[in-house]
């Protein structure tokens, strides 16, 4: 069958493996505070001039279409998103002009404390908070920037609202191991949810000797008091006893989720991926109408069964800043 085809019932789309796909991972920047040593390289990366980024404009007429194709939950994602000016706009646009019924953000906190309040008020309805460490010259280490307090700000500032999902994104590696018990025990005692995520070999940690890369399975063996309960999506959750919030467990390496993914991409120059680790890419910038729309759907109809990074590291040849973690 042609792309359209793959629609199902006209309000949702499907692929190839009758998967529906209702999430989208946008991102607006490819721009980021931070240099973290398993996303970009020592010596840097070339950005994205101005003019090759979507404008707030074109996402806002992609998300409209994703819409009347099934999409519903939109994550805005960079690089970094909160160093691109007007964000908290863009929430609003895609909750009323989009209509999205649920509109997220992934960030890495440094900037969150100053803005958190205009996302809230412009709607947005969870945040992601990529942390992995709580000591000062490990962050620093990691990220190459001495940001750690501002960071842990900002996931202080963003509890303060209730209405607010917040989520802590964790990788183990070889590196921070040893700080997994402290990280977890950030749910103990405020209603967030702690996720643990494999680290992926893509981008410069592909190189890596595989003793670094750790199955998110050793954080079991760390807290045998965990208590599965109801998963949701790709992760696994557990409740430690008492805790007011949870910890989830995300194995894209030692247990494939890659049958329950939900979920297409859009990069920040306006390429649909339908797998992070795909090479595949169909440029949507300067489509209209039905052109667009069937661009979209055979995207969908490329979107692969499953990656391959227990073969080999990820196909793709952008950084996880161009994509969008």
């Amino acid at each position: 069958p042609g792309a359209s085809g793959w629609r199902s019932g006209g309000a949702a789309m499907r692929d190839q493996w009758n998967r529906e796909i209702d999430y989208l991972r946008i991102s607006i920047t490819d721009r980021c505070n931070l240099r973290c040593r398993y996303c970009m390289p020592e010596e840097g990366v070339t950005w994205f001039e101005h003019s090759q980024i979507l404008t707030y404009e074109e996402i806002i007429r992609l998300c409209r279409i994703f819409y009347e194709l099934g999409i519903r939950k939109v994550k805005v994602t960079g690089g970094e998103p909160l160093v691109r000016k007007g964000v908290p706009w863009l929430i609003r646009a895609l909750k009323e002009s989009c209509h999205m019924e649920q509109v997220t953000l992934t960030t890495n906190g440094v900037l969150l404390k100053e803005q958190i309040g205009g996302l809230v008020e412009a709607g947005l309805d969870g945040v992601n908070i990529s942390l992995d460490t709580l000591n000062r010259e490990k962050f620093l280490e990691i990220t190459r920037r001495d940001q750690l307090s501002e960071a842990l700000d900002g996931l202080e500032e963003a509890l303060r609202y209730q209405e607010l999902n917040v989520k802590v994104n964790c990788m183990p590696a070889a590196y921070n191991l040893d700080e997994v018990t402290a990280i977890a025990g950030l749910a103990k005692d405020d209603p967030l949810t702690v996720r643990f995520i494999e680290l992926m070999p893509m981008g410069p940690c592909a190189a890596w000797p595989k003793e670094r890369f750790l199955p998110v399975t050793e954080i079991l063996n760390r807290f045998p008091a965990l208590e599965e309960i109801e998963p949701n999506g790709v992760a696994r959750r557990y409740r430690l006893p008492g805790a007011m919030g949870t910890v989830g467990l995300i194995t894209p390496m030692s247990h494939e989720f890659c049958g329950a993914c939900r979920r297409i991409r859009v990069t920040a120059d306006g390429k649909l991926k339908g797998c992070l680790h795909s090479r595949e890419e169909i440029s949507l910038r300067g489509l209209h109408g039905r052109e667009l729309e069937d661009a979209i759907l055979r995207g969908i109809l490329q979107k692969p069964k499953g990656h391959h990074l227990t073969e080999h590291a990820s196909d793709t040849p952008r950084t996880m800043n161009e994509i969008g973690g």
